[in-house]
């Protein structure tokens, strides 16, 4: 498996991370096995694939349990990285729910812990009711204060952020927080990131890594039509905001969604390859990211995207796929929050 340094850090990751959302099951991705979740995990260490991405709000915490459960004796040969919700960012509370993870995850150490989205209102209203706390946001130089205690005490080995934009990941560098990783959406219909946040990080020394290589099923090609894609994941800025769940209140690009959709289906049956390892792969050819992480529930799943690995995409093919998605990329913006209006995004 190959590796890569997470900009100026010495932190190495594989090319391709677990993904660990539906580990312990849970509304959003139904019911899921621990038998499989204990293969998978194994399967991954045996060939190197050993960094694993969750978070305390996957589940409400049963994906960090699930993991733990999965790595037993193993735990040395993992790279965990987990993630604080922002509305769990006041130093008193960041310190206790740094030591919940840890005990879900059954170690003495997080290897990457990282804040979830950025800390201001309108993030925090999607992961609290509590009025005080959503008007009155924690205080970011003293979240990053606290994550570098937490760093010097030894609960974490390194901090990182995910979802943030340039605006507070600047605050967040200015508190002195060696920051070596920002998490980030990207693929072929998702690629804002690519405008301002990822020259910016390599600007910086920090290392990105990226999920949602398959846009949650919409890149494996079993998507024809928007009505084929299951209800909660309509709600990004392709589909109309007329779908049910949708709060971004814009008109959506589904046109444009699906006619891209089709042009990198055709690129795929020209290559001979799937849709599947095409879309991955296209995220690992840009030298920019530091790892892909890709959701599995099963061992056949994570041996599918495995096989993406092996690809190298010929720059003509990267070229091509580059400019069939242009179009999509200059309509939806430079904002890597596709579920807000492309105006008032999270990722600050």
């Amino acid at each position: 498996m190959d590796r890569k340094k997470c900009g100026h850090s010495i932190l190495t990751l594989p090319i391709l991370g677990i993904g660990c959302w539906s580990f312990g099951g849970g509304n959003y991705w139904g019911e899921q096995d621990q038998r499989d979740v204990d293969a998978v995990v194994d399967m991954a260490l045996d060939i190197g694939c050993n960094y694993f991405d969750t978070a305390e709000a996957y589940n409400d915490g049963t994906s960090e349990e699930s993991l733990g459960k999965a790595l037993k004796a193993r735990r040395s040969e993992a790279l965990i990285g987990t993630k604080v919700s922002p509305s769990n960012t006041n130093p008193d509370t960041l310190r206790k729910h740094c030591e919940a993870s840890l005990r879900r995850l059954r170690t003495d150490t997080i290897d990457l812990y990282m804040i979830h989205w950025p800390i201001h209102q309108h993030s925090i209203q999607h992961f609290t009711k509590d009025e005080s706390l959503i008007n009155n946001p924690p205080s970011v130089a003293k979240a990053f204060e606290t994550m570098a205690k937490l760093q010097e005490e030894g609960k974490i080995k390194f901090i990182g952020v995910s979802n943030f934009g340039v605006k507070q990941l600047t605050e967040a560098l200015d508190t002195g927080a060696n920051i070596i990783v920002n998490e980030l959406p990207y693929n072929l219909l998702m690629r804002a990131i690519e405008v301002e946040i990822m020259p910016f990080c390599y600007e910086k020394g920090i290392g990105v890594v990226s999920y949602m290589p398959l846009m949650q099923g919409l890149l494996t090609g079993k998507y024809t039509t928007p009505d084929d894609v299951p209800l909660m994941r309509r709600r990004t800025r392709h589909f109309s905001s007329q779908r049910s769940g949708s709060r971004h209140g814009e008109k959506g690009e589904e046109e444009l969604t699906f006619e891209t959709i089709r042009h990198i289906k055709n690129m795929a049956d020209e290559q001979n390859i799937s849709m599947t390892h095409l879309a991955i792969a296209w995220c690992m050819s840009n030298p920019l990211i530091n790892g892909v992480l890709s959701g599995v529930r099963d061992v056949e799943q994570f041996e599918n995207n495995l096989q993406a690995t092996a690809l190298s995409l010929d720059s003509k093919v990267t070229t091509r796929l580059n400019d069939v998605t242009l179009p999509l990329l200059e309509r939806l913006g430079a904002n890597p929050d596709f579920y807000e209006n492309g105006a008032m995004g999270r990722s600050w």
